[in-house]
């Protein structure tokens, strides 16, 4: 069972993640609602992976990315995106992103984006 950080500006997704994350037999440890909060999160609990939204406030997704690289080199994260966000996907996955969903979640592409990130 994998510890995982979920971390979107959006409440709702945050919950909708967590679901999705649980049935697939993975543990949430923290929740962020902005990239500054998954850092400092990251850091108290040392999760096996991270799912984050590109757009928020305070930090964005690609920022924190970079943040959490430098952090942790061996960081596992899995972006998560709006339609129309394939630029900075790209990116991400230049940066060290393993993988990418897309909102509106589909729970079997998530899981195994998820499951394909912790095993690289």
């Amino acid at each position: 069972m994998a510890k995982i950080l979920v971390v979107d500006d959006a409440a709702f997704m945050r919950m909708m993640m967590k679901d999705i994350l649980v049935k697939g037999n993975h543990e949430v440890v923290a929740e962020a609602e902005d990239g500054k909060k998954c850092l400092l999160e990251y850091s108290r609990v040392k999760p096996d992976l991270v799912t984050l939204d590109i757009t928020m406030p305070e930090l964005d997704g690609m920022n924190a990315l970079l943040a959490l690289k430098k952090l942790d080199p061996a960081v596992r994260v899995v972006m998560v995106s709006a339609m129309g966000q394939q630029d900075i996907v790209i990116q991400a996955i230049k940066a060290g992103a393993k993988d990418f969903v897309v909102k509106p979640f589909k729970p079997d592409r998530v899981l195994e984006a998820v499951n394909k990130a912790l095993t690289s």
